[in-house]
């Protein structure tokens, strides 16, 4: 039956009843008419002649299945190859698998985007495991089971080839292993070179820090320092100029390290239970102090800052010590009692440019358990009278975990879904100003399914200091699932998106950090901001973050609103075990990635080391039945 083209038009929305090959199919007339002069549109025109079957829907003889893709372009204007080409391997149709991946491979290259700086292979150290292990368990290695299983009884399962943690100072970075440290430099004319080796470690690495200016070193000022941590031990060695090093010592802390970091030439450790590790590059002396339990912490010049869970904040003066030592003291003194006795749980300080060595002009951010969010400044005025309250926001309702105050922005993140407030920052003269005081500017979230651990509300070294000169550049790194080879890059006032990276190789990205490096000598040059990323196969990857943001500034790229859309996350979602996931905080710079006991196991490996330590176990139990 033909449809009469001169017949009074129907309505757009009108539904079609097709019947492709034998199988029905229903849509709107807007959906099959929006291309002109396709097949569709002459059809419902007129303009060709239509078959219609017993039930009046309009026949089109041609496969079904091949129809459906077609329509779902009609109705999305969107194409997703990958759905067709997993339908044609399960199907074994192997020329069209080829042709397929070809096409997928158009927006795809081994070289990376315009933002890919560069690539460090994994290092060529021997990946044998502990045979600490061995010793610990000796009935089982007489039935000779393999150390790996045997580290599974013992504790979590980690990958001796991926990297763990990136920790960046200066132009250099260290990467660590599951059992190894290894440091990188960046030199303008040779880009950058593996400069030293640690030891193989029987323990596995939980920390790490550096130190790439050391004064007044055991070696001269070109000392630089690397540190890492297992449980409650740290090891310390010194590095030559030259990148040949030796270890300086090894020291216990007593308790579980949450937090490594160097204060100038002080190596500083501390635990969420209460105790402060200081080592000195002057004195060589380790020292460790009792304090109240540590609920979060950050530096400022030669102090450290120490929120705790009694609603002080405290400060330790690493300029001064020891020469102020008294009595095995590090002089702890308190700077701050918050007004409601909540725990202080996010802790950020904001040194003015007029900033004195005695640190009288000082602004100090900080978030409470209840989800209060305070502001309190000590300037000139206010000296004697110790720092003075000068605004609270009360605009979350779950703790606080972490928070920037800078030049302009004040962000602060909570354990709600990783809600995040942002405010603008008014000064006058370099300090912060009542007038018009700080204004509401961003409210947004940060999904992340990042498995991690945390002691009640500390944050371990995942702060949102201020990084750079250029505060308007403060970014979120967003890892949406715990296995992944994409990052998204957000601005942290607005959440706007800046840019995604997903690792050149297909590799997992496992940890990562954002530095500026001062890749460059000559007058007038600035430093430039890279993304590093450590990945599963042990490799470390660039991505140049200062060409992103003046892309982004530029406006010479579409940019999306904020994080995933719905479609990147259900795509992100595809690759992912939600029943693993744990986790309910982001991951943001410029903090070195923090390693945590959980995050150690990826998904897979831990269901095939359970597995197979499933088998051993029956083999064991059949062996001493057999023995008995």
């Amino acid at each position: 039956m033909a449809t009469n083209g001169n017949s009074s038009s129907p309505g757009m929305g009108e539904i079609i009843q097709l019947n492709v090959g034998g199988t029905r199919f229903s849509t709107s007339r807007q959906t099959l008419m929006w291309i002109p002069d396709s097949f569709f549109s002459s059809l419902l025109s007129g303009r060709i002649s239509t078959l219609r079957d017993e039930t009046g829907a309009i026949f089109i003889d041609r496969d079904p299945t091949a129809f459906a893709p077609i329509l779902n372009f009609l109705r999305t204007k969107e194409l997703d190859l990958r759905i067709l080409r997993h339908e044609a391997e399960f199907y074994g149709i192997t020329p069209l698998v080829r042709r397929l991946l070809l096409c997928e491979e158009l927006d795809r290259s081994s070289c990376g985007s315009v933002l890919f700086h560069g690539y460090l292979p994994p290092p060529g150290k021997d990946l044998k495991l502990s045979d600490r292990c061995v010793e610990k368990t000796p009935v089982v290695s007489r039935l000779s089971l393999c150390s790996f299983v045997l580290c599974v009884c013992e504790g979590p399962v980690v990958d001796p080839r991926k990297v763990l943690i990136i920790a960046g100072h200066h132009n250099w970075i260290v990467a660590a292993y599951a059992h190894f440290v290894i440091c990188y430099r960046i030199k303008e004319s040779s880009g950058w070179q593996q400069v030293f080796s640690s030891p193989y470690l029987d323990w596995t690495i939980e920390r790490i820090a550096l130190n790439a200016k050391v004064v007044g070193g055991l070696h001269g000022d070109k000392d630089k320092m690397v540190a890492a941590a297992s449980e409650s031990s740290i090891i310390l060695w010194s590095i030559q100029d030259g990148g040949s090093g030796s270890e300086i010592g090894v020291f216990n802390l007593g308790v579980p390290v949450d937090d490594l970091f160097f204060i100038g030439n002080q190596l500083v450790a501390t635990s969420h239970t209460g105790k402060v590790g200081v080592w000195n590059a002057v004195t060589q002396h380790w020292q460790v102090q009792d304090v109240v339990p540590i609920t979060s912490c950050d530096t400022a010049g030669s102090f450290l800052l120490l929120g705790c869970n009694n609603g002080s904040i405290y400060y330790i003066d690493m300029q001064k010590f020891p020469l102020r030592m008294k009595d095995n003291d590090l002089l702890v003194t308190e700077l701050y009692h918050d007004p409601s006795n909540d725990a202080i749980t996010a802790l950020s300080v904001y040194l003015t440019p007029k900033t004195s060595v005695s640190g009288n002009w000082i602004e100090i951010a900080y978030g409470t358990s209840s989800g209060a969010v305070r502001v309190i400044v000590q300037h000139p005025e206010t000296v004697g009278s110790g720092p003075q309250l000068f605004q609270t926001f009360t605009v979350h309702r779950s703790p606080v975990t972490k928070i920037m105050l800078s030049e302009k922005h004040l962000v602060s993140v909570c354990a709600d879904n990783n809600h995040v407030r942002t405010w603008t920052v008014t000064r006058f003269r370099g300090m912060i100003s009542t007038q018009p005081g700080s204004t509401p500017l961003a409210s947004f979230k940060i999904l992340s399914l990042e498995e991690t651990e945390s002691h009640g509300s500390y944050c371990s070294g995942n702060d949102i200091g201020p990084f750079g000169e250029r505060d308007d550049q403060q970014v979120f790194i967003q890892k949406v699932i715990p296995i992944t080879n994409k990052l998204f890059v957000r601005l942290s006032s607005t959440g706007k998106r800046i840019c995604e990276v997903q690792s050149v190789d297909g590799t997992t990205i496992s940890c990562f950090m954002v530095r500026e490096c001062e890749g460059s000598s000559r007058m007038g040059s600035r430093p430039r901001r890279y993304l590093f990323t450590g990945h599963g196969n042990g490799s470390i990857q660039m991505w140049d973050l200062t060409t992103a943001m003046d892309t982004a500034n530029k406006g010479e790229e579409k940019k999306k609103e904020g994080g995933p859309t719905e479609e990147e996350l259900l795509q992100l979602l595809d690759q992912c075990d939600l029943s693993t996931s744990r986790c309910a905080t982001p991951n943001i710079s410029p903090a070195p990635s923090v390693l945590h006991h959980v995050r150690l196991r990826e998904s897979s490996l831990r269901l095939e080391a359970t597995s197979y330590l499933t088998i051993m176990c029956l083999i064991l139990s059949l062996q001493i039945h057999i023995y008995t």
